[in-house]
């Protein structure tokens, strides 16, 4: 069963967020994907229940309506009722559900324009008063009013911001000419065919005459771009000083803000309503978070990395007053190019923008790191014998595949190792499961994908999987849930050399082991009273001290050592 794109009021929009993955089951009305356009973000529920068996689009996708976006193998025997069914309910969606959220304003504004097109001298100079479209749910709130009295619009400029749970989406003007009255304020809750504005009609040559005079707007424009510039230069919401009706006037007064002006202060925020809903569960004020995406759009990492940021800068206070988040000092000037030379200017890309705040955590663990050797010689061996089949069968079986299933088997005999300190550092709390993170290196940075469940599954599988995660992050197409859910991480740095390094545990882990590039080295043989040749893989075990003891961490080094010289103990 196809589940596809409704019709979303635009010719195409970008895939934001995939919210499901292959092997999901769902229900019928659960978000499936988020979608966002210039004029809305909209999260678009499945039409039928069923199996996830292949999703079609990745994130950064253009779609349409009409495209495919899951497949779903359905529980209901009757694959004929269940298109039918599927056929309705995705009509049934498409007008109740999405169509409304994600552009409801253009089948009302069709109708209007077409009405006005029909009698322009008849509506010319007359006062409407039009209602809202409807908006596919029983209320939504007025997030920003983009007009004011007085203000001469077009026909489909935007001129309300109306959000729900589920949407984010414009308002448009349903005619053009003169706003005689705004009959919503910021922060209402608003529904369908509720009365909004009276818009004093005008002719198109009345509007093209308007446009030409113009002399209040022209008037007004001055202030209007001295307060947009302003807002860029102190930060603050281009919309925060513009008063929309007295109650506004009289709180500035009084040095305070209204509901209404709070509202108004999340005009300059580009974010989804996912992201949104997020922010209030979460108590934050979008408003001063820092978007990392394209248009500094708000992304859900960028809401946990503030929240981390503000943890971080709470817990240093009592120590240092610096400002700067990380505790550095700020750099020194280094305009003088004869005393530094030429400089040149490169942005981070995304993915290390979003790592910074979490690397920053390390500075707040005691860690230290436990170094082993393995004798893998027999591994190696084994693995040269397997390798050939795997291979016809288009699997990359490497060592690293050995050393995920050792790992995930030392971790279930010694379990704290696979856990994490509670907030209050009174308690461990203890993974039941497996949930191995691989760091991946990506031309934009360090990726870590989780295999999950890691204890319950043989060589060939771990590597299967290995092999698609590595894929998919360097392709950019790992969802949400890939990232998610690491008890435990290994970094492997393969053949790029070194013999040793000092992974960083990745909070809220314990733990993160390093494998370094295996070389062979003489190693003593007791029985035979000479060296031999044997090939060593160097293990780095970093650790926080506040739960793990450098006696158990040395303990569990060496267990890993000694699962990989012999891998036959894992498989007892």
């Amino acid at each position: 069963m196809d589940i596809k794109a409704p019709d979303l009021g635009v010719d195409s929009a970008e895939v934001s967020e995939i919210m499901v993955e292959v092997g999901d089951v769902i229900e019928k009305d659960d978000n499936i994907v988020l979608l966002e356009s210039d004029k809305a973000s909209v999260e678009v529920p499945s039409s039928a229940a069923g199996k996830v068996t292949k999703i079609s689009v990745a994130i950064g996708d253009q779609v349409s309506e009409g495209m495919v976006l899951i497949e779903l193998e359905s529980a209901d025997d009757s694959a004929e009722s269940n298109d039918e069914n599927a056929a309705e309910e995705q009509e049934a969606n498409s007008t109740d559900d999405v169509k409304p959220e994600s552009k409801p304003e253009p089948v009302a504004t069709e109708s209007k324009q077409s009405e006005s097109a029909a009698k322009p001298a008849a509506n010319a100079g007359k006062a409407t008063t039009h209602a809202l479209p409807d908006l596919g749910v029983d209320e939504a709130q007025v997030s920003e009013i983009m007009v004011s009295v007085g203000d001469t619009v077009s026909a489909e400029q935007s001129i309300l911001l109306i959000e729900s749970d589920k949407a984010s989406v414009e308002v448009p003007a349903p005619v053009a000419g003169k706003i005689e009255k705004i009959l919503v304020e910021a922060g209402d809750m608003v529904a369908n065919g509720q009365d909004f504005i009276i818009i004093m009609e005008s002719s198109t040559d009345d509007a093209s005459d308007s446009e030409s005079e113009a002399p209040k707007p022209q008037e007004s424009a001055p202030a209007k771009t001295e307060d947009k510039s302003a807002a860029k230069t102190t930060g603050e919401p281009k919309q925060a000083a513009k008063p929309t009706n007295t109650d506004t006037a009289a709180s500035k007064t009084e040095g305070k803000l209204t509901e209404a002006q709070v509202n108004e202060k999340l005009v300059d925020v580009y974010a989804g309503p996912a992201v949104r809903k997020l922010a209030r569960q979460l108590g934050v004020d979008i408003t001063q978070v820092n978007g990392s995406a394209l248009n500094d759009r708000i992304l859900k990492e960028d809401l946990f990395a503030h929240v981390k940021n503000s943890l971080t800068k709470q817990k240093a206070a009592p120590v240092s007053s610096n400002p700067v988040s990380s505790g550095l000092p700020k750099l020194p000037d280094m305009s003088n190019a004869e005393i530094w030379g030429e400089t040149e200017t490169q942005d981070l890309s995304r993915l290390q923008k979003v790592s910074i705040p979490q690397l920053n955590y390390n500075t707040l663990l005691p860690q230290v790191t436990q170094f082993d050797l393995s004798d893998i010689t027999e591994t190696e061996k084994l693995r040269g014998e397997l390798k050939g089949g795997m291979k016809a069968e288009g699997i990359g079986f490497t060592i690293l595949a050995f050393v995920v299933k050792a790992t995930a088997y030392a971790l279930t005999q010694h379990p704290r190792f696979n856990s994490h300190l509670s907030d209050d550092n009174t308690q461990v709390i203890l993974r039941k499961s497996v949930n191995m993170g691989i760091a991946v290196a990506t031309d934009d940075g360090l990726i870590v994908p989780v295999i999950k469940n890691v204890q319950d599954k043989g060589l060939k599988q771990i590597a299967i999987e290995i092999g698609e995660l590595a894929v998919k992050a360097r392709d950019k197409k790992l969802s949400t849930k890939d990232l998610q859910g690491a008890s435990f991480i290994i970094s492997s740095q393969g053949n790029l050399g070194g013999t040793a390094f000092t992974p960083l545990v990745n909070w809220p882990q314990v733990g993160i082991l390093g494998v370094s590039e295996a070389s062979m080295q003489p190693r003593w043989d007791a029985k035979k009273q000479s060296f031999e040749p044997r090939l060593m893989l160097p293990l780095s075990l970093s650790y926080d001290h506040r739960v793990i003891n450098g006696a158990d961490a040395a303990v569990f080094t060496r267990y890993i050592a000694t699962l990989l010289a012999d891998p036959r103990r894992i498989l007892i």
